[in-house]
């Protein structure tokens, strides 16, 4: 398969050599990752409403298994990526994975309460499979120093968003409904009973995930030799390689069960997070030594901006969790005055509507601020983005202020705190894909790139836990008591954001010392 691909695609030299912003591949990445992201957005908003509405979960539980499974997702990546670096390559990992992700989301289509943790548990090992090495290939279609890079990054941060915009409001809107019009068909009353709407939105997530396959598939060839087997032109014999790959296959499907067990069980994920992130470290400073002192400095630059993502995303990451709580029980359902929307699809889809929009405006900032030669470095922009994500979550404090007696309050304050938040993710997380494949070395990059989506893991379990800590203890507490302790939990998570803002500008000097010549 590798051969025939080399042989009608072009080089890496033709691929890097584009004319133009954007290399015509970047776009065949976009539109896979999107279709992808339509899929893990999806599942990914509709889960903690899902555990608390229909599998009776509470709120303060609810939380926690959020945090476990998406701790779990990020943490895979990092595995994705080894497996990837060492033995399937791009390619056949990010395949893999899209199957596994579809098989998953067949199983909750097919019974989403019974079969809840098993079609979590397919997904968990798909996305690790596939999310950190499209973004590997993304890195590849550049030369070493193109200035080009931080713009192709931006462009497919985009289609991250349109897919997580298009998903996350779609699913949990289907699922919510309690019934869904069949169309123009006039069969029955054209409706599908409420047990039925939540099959159709996992369901969904399938179908759009064979759509990236399909896309992947029918453009892989661009590619030329990116994302080929690492054994390529290796001594060990085709035979040898194939066994690699189909122990690889079977050890995934094979470590399904105890990854079941572990997603369902909080205390085990503990467990399993207090191994994975030391047992990383410890595999990294291994491979530092077989580097040079210039390329261990920028590693070491790149695991402070690993380190403070983690800050990060415990925070930001609050929209899967509390959030959908707060989002549930105390927004009102209008925005501008009179436009009615569903509150938990505007949680989960009005981050990415903003990044859209957005993104391509922050961009041609920094270009601006680039000509003038004031554009802030990459460390900075790292703090800025801290700063607007405690102006965010200062916002959502103040929601209170809005509250009816009931403690229902505003669902424009609570946007407008996610067009906040966005503007700090737009500093943070499109540039740090960037810098992850700048600072490191080729042979490490799906290594780095799936510690970079590690860090989002131990993000998303510290979300949980701070979520589950701001969580009402009384179950039946009213809606004024529920805005009360999920406010006072945002006024704190604002403080912490500053505070991490700020150390991280003062620290930004010894920082770009590491990086070198890195910008």
């Amino acid at each position: 398969m590798d051969k025939t691909i080399e042989k009608k695609s072009i080089t890496l030299e033709e691929i890097q050599n584009f004319k133009g912003r954007y290399p015509k591949q970047l776009w065949y990445l976009f539109f896979s990752e999107m279709w992808e992201r339509f899929c893990f957005y999806g599942m990914r908003g509709m889960l903690t409403f899902f555990m608390v509405n229909q599998l009776f979960f509470k709120e303060k539980d609810a939380q926690l298994q959020y945090g476990a499974t998406q701790a779990f997702v990020y943490a895979f990546t990092f595995v994705g990526g080894l497996f990837a670096d060492k033995i399937l390559g791009f390619r056949k990992s990010l395949f893999w994975g899209g199957l596994l992700m579809i098989v998953g989301s067949l199983i909750l289509a097919y019974d989403p309460r019974q079969f809840f943790f098993l079609g979590i548990s397919f997904t968990v090992i798909g996305t690790g499979f596939f999310k950190p090495n499209i973004s590997t290939m993304v890195g590849s279609l550049y030369k070493k120093g193109d200035i080009r890079r931080d713009a192709g990054f931006s462009l497919f941060y985009s289609g991250i968003n349109l897919g997580a915009l298009l998903g996350g409001y779609i699913c949990v809107s289907i699922g919510k409904v309690g019934y869904i019009k069949l169309g123009s068909l006039e069969i029955g009353k054209s409706i599908i009973p409420i047990e039925d709407s939540w099959n159709v939105a996992f369901g969904l997530a399938a179908i759009v995930m064979a759509i990236s396959l399909v896309t992947f598939t029918f453009t892989q060839k661009s590619l030329g030799p990116i994302g080929l087997s690492p054994f390529k032109n290796s001594s060990i014999s085709d035979k040898k390689v194939r066994w690699y790959e189909y122990g690889t296959y079977i050890g995934s499907l094979a470590i399904i069960p105890v990854i079941m067990t572990m997603v369902a069980k909080t205390q085990f994920t503990d467990w399993f997070m207090y191994i994975i992130g030391p047992g990383t470290l410890i595999y990294l400073f291994y491979e530092m030594t077989k580097y040079s002192k210039v390329e261990i400095k920028k590693l070491f630059a790149a695991l402070i901006f690993i380190i403070f993502s983690i800050l990060f995303w415990a925070f930001f990451e609050q929209s899967g969790g509390s959030l959908s709580i707060f989002a549930a029980y105390n927004l009102n359902d209008t925005i501008l005055g009179s436009i009615k929307l569903d509150p938990n699809a505007v949680n989960n889809s009005s981050n990415a509507l903003f990044v859209i929009i957005f993104a391509p405006i922050v961009g041609l900032l920094w270009f601006a601020l680039a000509k003038k030669k004031i554009e802030p470095n990459t460390v900075v922009k790292f703090g800025l983005g801290f700063l607007f994500l405690s102006g965010s979550f200062y916002i959502l404090y103040i929601t209170r202020f809005f509250s009816d007696a009931n403690g229902v309050t505003s669902l424009d304050v609570f946007t407008i705190a996610y067009f906040v938040m966005t503007l700090g993710e737009l500093c943070l997380s499109p540039i740090g894909l960037s810098i992850m494949t700048k600072l490191s070395p080729i042979k490490l990059q799906g290594v780095m790139m799936g510690m970079w989506f590690l860090a989002s893991a131990y993000g998303q379990y510290v979300a949980g836990i701070l979520g589950a800590g701001m969580t009402n203890a009384d179950e039946n507490a009213s809606k004024m008591d529920k805005l009360i302790a999920f406010t006072d939990g945002y006024q704190q998570l604002s403080l912490y954001a500053l505070i991490a803002g700020l150390v991280l500008i003062i620290i930004s000097p010894l920082v770009r010392k590491l990086m070198q010549e890195i910008k």
